[in-house]
């Protein structure tokens, strides 16, 4: 159940960002399309809620490699991506496509550090809180440095791409680049779109902790290895990620869970201790299924409420402008990858905008919603505007 931790994949700089797995950062490699594209996927997360995080690299046409979007530049990533770099020529380009995604904007500097003959390209409107520091204070070197609007050569002859934003969330801006990749007809996204699967991806069953941590109804139950439980977990972790707390979780006090850590099995530091603040309701699967289908691209709830209904007009022109790619399948920076579609479900996953109702259950969204209310009642992020306002009620 505990795989080997070898130096190759030790993250020293994990204080920058202090998110699970820590200093330890396993790197798989997958071709998605021979000889053209890859993905290169790790584990992040909070309190064994963990899912892929996820960079792109594409061979370009004239010779050597893009990245999009990099994640933790351990040895054996650096190990795998230099694989290919033996083959198909060095990294030229590594781009940044979000100005807010602090769990994408980290690992550029020390990225950069590591192919020092490539060209870093930014999405504009680049923020950090709580103070306003210059690129360069952040890591990431001033003389390699170009903000994608000024993108030119073989960026323009392969490549398309389209801004999102900026979004006004109160303490900086959302913005995401959208890329499409002509030759392989892909889109490359950060974290507008996600599509999920029933089964944990492989990246999460190099190591299972996480997810059989979470396939536990209550503390004293034994910890086992089993394929159902894996599955249990992984579905568990998507309602955590999407909703923070699905309504079929119930969270118990800390009192209530200091008492009950003596009943676990296990009371090691790995396992918290044995605290397990959590119940499942037994009818918990039902907020699972409730998801879109499997495979399917759509919005995240978290995203939907606290960013882009903020500015649906926005958005929605965004939506229209990539959706004149004919790109035919979707890279996302987390969750499932590849996703098989093309514009029409792409302007399907935004259709709530439109129609302005909600497509997720009322009752798994109340934490965000009251989230939203306490963020606008402080004044951190703006108040809707009446335009921006999306209908209560499911669909479902």
């Amino acid at each position: 159940m505990i795989t080997s931790h070898t130096a190759d994949q030790n993250w020293p700089l994990w204080p920058l960002l202090p998110l699970y797995p820590y200093g330890r950062r396993q790197t798989l490699c997958r071709e998605i399309l021979p000889s053209q594209l890859w993905v290169f996927e790790q584990l992040q997360g909070v309190l064994y809620v963990a899912v892929p995080i996820r960079m792109t690299v594409v061979r370009l046409q004239r010779g050597g490699l893009l990245v999009y979007a990099p994640i933790a530049p351990t040895r054996e990533c650096r190990r795998q991506l230099q694989a290919l770099e033996n083959r198909y020529g060095a990294v030229q380009h590594i781009v940044l496509p979000t100005s807010s995604g602090l769990e994408h904007k980290v690992f550029v500097g020390p990225f950069a550090r590591a192919f020092p003959s490539a060209t870093i390209w930014v999405a504009p409107d680049q923020w950090s809180f709580p103070l306003r520091l210059p690129l360069h204070w952040l890591g990431i070197p001033r003389d390699r440095t170009r903000f994608l609007a000024d993108a030119q050569g073989e960026l323009v002859e392969e490549f398309e791409w389209a801004r999102l934003g900026p979004i006004d969330l109160g303490p900086g801006p959302f913005e995401e680049i959208a890329l499409f990749h002509r030759p392989s007809r892909s889109l490359l996204l950060t974290d507008t779109l996600i599509a999920i699967q029933p089964e944990p991806p492989a990246i999460a069953q190099i190591d299972p902790w996480p997810l059989l941590f979470h396939s536990r109804d209550r503390v004293d139950q034994t910890w086992k290895d089993t394929p159902a439980l894996r599955r249990q977990g992984w579905q568990r972790t998507v309602l955590f990620s999407l909703y923070f707390r699905p309504s079929a979780l119930e969270v118990t006090s800390l009192w209530q869970s200091v008492k009950e850590a003596g009943q676990a099995p296990e009371r090691s530091r790995r396992a918290y201790w044995g605290l397990y603040p959590f119940h499942w309701k037994a009818d918990w699967q039902q907020s699972f299924q409730k998801l879109p289908a499997a495979g399917t691209p759509f919005v995240a709830p978290i995203s939907q409420e606290l960013i882009l209904s903020q500015a649906p007009k926005a958005t929605l022109a965004w939506v229209d402008h990539i959706c004149q790619w004919p790109f035919e399948q979707i890279v996302p920076c987390h969750f499932e990858a590849p996703i098989a579609a093309g514009p029409d479900a792409v302007r399907q996953a935004f259709a709530f905008l439109r129609d302005r109702t909600q497509p997720f259950p009322e009752a798994d969204l109340e934490l965000l919603h009251n989230l939203d209310r306490q963020l606008q009642q402080r004044g951190i992020t703006p108040p809707r505007s009446q335009e921006s306002e999306i209908k209560t009620g499911s669909q479902r």
